[in-house]
């Protein structure tokens, strides 16, 4: 009962009213905490209890431990019909660990919606998390196309773009545009911490830029490590790949060659330029707004309070004092496009400048 498991399971209650929605989690607070969110309906005991009374089951807890649950429903006697899918960013492994239910004629579907947020735990839970996100759907070569559409009908009220792939697919995708990227993050950060013990300057430095680029670093070591243990082979290719084209790149500088270093970044910023800018991906998207403010007293406050007045929420706030002939710069993280638009306006329109980076 984490942020994508009662955002899924409140989505499915304003989708369906007679759905009757059943919770487990180990932690008995928060799914106590979740019937009282009215997010689910039912609290079951183990996660045997409630399986076995399921049409759906859906598992929504990490990678490793996902693994593990599907080998525990192999014991279970469920429903005929149940369909059991999970929100994994990995998928080849578990849908070859849920081979073990297709003898028993259940049908396993993997799932990923590619949406998040910087808030974790039940209470962030949000039926329209997964509005306009990709939701991937992995199943097997033997899956049953109805299960597939009768999945897919269950999560229409996401709103979710789904798409279907197969698992090696989807984590070979995955690894380009997600895990691969927090590798070189966090690689960033490794060099920085190196650097810093030869100069303290260098965390200085850092507080600008290379912390931005460099904010995904910050996600769960946890999480990360079992991600990239499932997709080891996705990602071993992607490593003999990415030393070719840094190997590359050394090349270019090391001969001064002009023409190539210019091409290189001039086509890395075309498509860069293409991507979407709205739709919700694989990272959970920073929605930032910066407000040039004068030096004195209160303006923090002042700010954040006109913000207030409009029940505008702020996850994230950092003063920044690096822009040239300008007092000062705050930086307004918010959770949604939306509500940088509405903070936009506000304080605009109370006189502060604002852009958007």
């Amino acid at each position: 009962m984490g942020l994508i498991g009662g955002s899924l399971a409140l989505n499915i209650k304003n989708t369906y009213e007679s759905m009757h929605i059943i919770g487990y989690d180990i932690n008995e607070e928060q799914v106590k905490l979740a019937k009282s969110l009215t997010v689910i309906d039912e609290i079951s005991s183990s996660i045997e209890a409630g399986a076995k009374k399921a049409d759906f089951i859906v598992i929504a807890v990490p990678v490793t431990q996902a693994v593990q649950v599907v080998q525990r429903l192999e014991s279970i006697p469920l429903k005929k019909e149940v369909i059991v899918t999970d929100v994994g960013s990995t998928k080849e492994q578990i849908v070859q660990t849920a081979s073990c239910l297709l003898s028993k004629g259940i049908q396993f579907i993997g799932g990923h919606p590619m949406a998040g947020s910087h808030k974790s735990g039940v209470t962030a839970s949000k039926a329209h998390l997964f509005e306009n996100a990709m939701y991937v759907l992995t199943p097997s070569p033997h899956t049953e196309k109805e299960a597939v559409n009768r999945l897919k009908k269950l999560l229409a009220g996401t709103k979710a773009n789904i798409i279907v792939l197969s698992p090696k697919e989807h984590d070979k995708l995955a690894g380009v545009i997600s895990h691969f990227p927090h590798i070189i993050a966090a690689s960033l950060v490794h060099q920085a911490e190196h650097y810093q013990q030869g100069n303290p300057l260098v965390s200085k430095l850092a507080a600008g830029g290379f912390r931005d680029i460099t904010r995904i670093a910050s996600s769960s070591p946890a999480m990360w490590r079992d991600i990239l243990l499932h997709n080891q082979d996705a990602l071993l290719q992607m490593f003999d790949y990415w030393l070719d084209e840094m190997h590359n790149v050394r090349s270019m500088i090391e001969k001064r060659n002009a023409e190539n270093i210019y091409a290189y970044f001039s086509q890395a910023k075309e498509f860069r330029d293409q991507l979407p800018v709205r739709s919700k991906g694989a990272i959970p998207s920073f929605y930032d707004l910066y407000v040039d403010v004068p030096d004195y007293l209160g303006i923090i406050s002042e700010v954040t309070g006109y913000l207030a007045e409009e029940e505008i929420s702020i996850t994230n706030i950092r003063i920044l004092e690096t822009r040239v002939d300008i007092y000062g710069v705050l930086r307004l993280s918010f959770q949604t496009d939306e509500d940088r638009k509405k903070a936009k306006v506000c304080l605009e329109g109370r006189g502060y400048q604002t852009f958007i980076s």
